[in-house]
């Protein structure tokens, strides 16, 4: 089984890592086609998909002498996951690779393909939570109070304003449209994963920040809120360095990417009370799960704090 990373002749059509038989790669690209006109998802995210079941394929052709997919059983998806952790995958990759088989095979059971999906029983590895970097309220706004009216420093503020004011993601920040942000109804339309909008409140000090970039920079008729030089529209990557370079001012930061950022956004409402279900709506999250991580920080921060104050905590000074 390949460890390589997939790769694509076609950039909207990402071919997996090896060739596989007539019936899986047609089946492959009839869910690649849904995924990307359906879901909307990303290029980079269809990729992936190609690449795990690409492998899937590679064991299903070289383990299993190329079995129809309407035979395969719960225990062929359970050997698939046996055989990624003993070729040395780790656990959180090789879980990830088993979703992309699991959504795989929902998909053909909704398509008519198969009477059942095999792999809904699999269980992936257990894994370790981990729990996602944090930066204090006091080093956000440390990183935020920026000095200077250049137009360089006008726009790092706005944008470390806008990632902590309203919680965004890095592409999602990159996506804003001036027309997206409502100055008199105090809220910005956000097009998150998958296409999905969400509305999400404008705060004060955010506001003001976008407000002062969109009057400083050339030009300032252009569409996007965020702009490079020479008015077009600043990338993923753009965003992670100037974020970087902001937060790397700022004493005893761990963390120097956009998603600290939007973790700090949750993790710091939630300290000062804020409902997990308000969270989730605001992160855009399809699961509250997924926002329940924020409350495991929060807790751990009170451990700590607990630990270095209590006399009788245990912990040693």
């Amino acid at each position: 089984m390949d460890k390589r990373e997939g790769s694509s002749q076609n950039p909207r059509t990402p071919e997996p890592p090896n060739p596989c038989p007539p019936a899986y790669a047609a089946a492959r690209e009839d869910f690649l086609g849904w995924l990307e006109k359906e879901k909307q998802y990303s290029y980079h995210t269809l990729r992936s998909y190609a690449t795990d079941l690409g492998q899937f394929f590679e064991f299903c052709s070289d383990r299993l002498a190329g079995k129809p997919l309407a035979t395969l059983t719960h225990t062929d998806i359970r050997d698939f996951l046996g055989a990624l952790l003993r070729y040395g995958y780790e656990k959180r990759s090789a879980a990830r690779k088993l979703s992309s088989v699991k959504s795989f095979l929902r998909f053909l059971v909704r398509k008519g393909t198969l009477a059942a999906n095999p792999a809904t029983a699999v269980k992936g590895p257990r894994l370790e939570q981990r729990l996602p970097g944090f930066l204090s309220q006091y080093q956000v706004r440390e990183a935020i109070e920026t000095k200077g009216d250049a137009e360089v420093m006008v726009r790092e503020r706005a944008i470390l304003e806008t990632l902590y004011g309203s919680g965004l993601r890095a592409a999602e920040l990159v996506g804003l449209n001036v027309a997206d942000v409502d100055f008199v109804a105090e809220a910005i339309r956000v097009r998150g994963k998958g296409g999905k909008e969400r509305i999400v409140p404008l705060g004060r000090a955010e506001k003001e920040a976008i407000d002062k970039w969109l009057g400083k920079r050339t030009p300032k008729d252009a569409e996007p809120v965020f702009t490079n030089n020479n008015g077009g529209r600043l990338t993923t990557r753009s965003i992670q360095n100037i974020v970087r370079k902001a937060i790397s001012r700022v004493a005893d930061a761990t963390v120097t990417n956009p998603h600290s950022l939007r973790h700090a956004f949750a993790t710091h409402l939630l300290e000062r009370g804020a409902d997990l279900r308000a969270v989730q709506e605001l992160l855009g999250h399809a699961s509250l799960s997924t926002t329940q991580i924020y409350s495991h920080v929060t807790v751990e921060r009170l451990k700590q704090v607990y630990n270095r104050a209590h006399p009788r905590s245990g912990f040693q000074k």
